[in-house]
């Protein structure tokens, strides 16, 4: 779990002009570990890209982990002041 998390941070890191701002929290269900990436507003733009496709970059990177047991891998990708959310399965 902590290597996933420290990927994200050293994948995102330097894409965001507020690195500070990075938070990634992680949540266990019963089908999927879930990311919840959250940055500055000023930076939600960078992080998804035209069309999303750094968003898409950044879940491909991520989804590659291998994971032990039949869980999937799930990230969300929030920015830190408004209630959007581009999770993409």
């Amino acid at each position: 779990m902590a290597d996933i998390k420290a990927l994200i941070i050293t994948v995102v890191t330097p894409l965001v002009q507020y690195p500070d701002d990075i938070q990634v929290n992680f949540k266990e269900t019963t089908r999927y570990l879930e990311y919840n990436l959250t940055v500055n507003a000023e930076d939600i733009g960078r992080v998804i890209g035209r069309q999303g496709r750094v968003a898409s970059a950044i879940r491909t990177i991520v989804y590659s982990v291998r994971v032990s047991g039949p869980k999937r891998v799930r990230l969300t990708i929030e920015d830190g002041q408004q209630k959007n959310s581009w999770a993409k399965q």
